[in-house]
């Protein structure tokens, strides 16, 4: 692939994966309020563990560019 298209997808997954950083942040923030407030959190946990896993392969597509780029 051209080196200039995978510096864009580079580009794009690395501000995939800032923008996912911040919502797994949001998320567990929003879980310690809901704990504190004594609310269940039950439904925010399973959101916080989908934005885990959107965030692992965000992050395995940065590696996996950057991989690309380095050969």
């Amino acid at each position: 692939m051209d080196r200039v298209i995978l510096e864009q997808y580079l580009a794009l997954a690395e501000r995939h994966a800032a923008q996912g950083r911040q919502h797994v942040a949001r998320q567990e923030n929003l879980i310690a309020e809901l704990d504190r407030d004594g609310h269940d959190t039950t439904e925010a946990r399973k959101v916080l563990d989908t934005l885990r896993i959107t965030q692992a392969l965000h992050e395995q597509d940065v590696e996996r560019i950057l991989g690309e780029l380095t050969k």
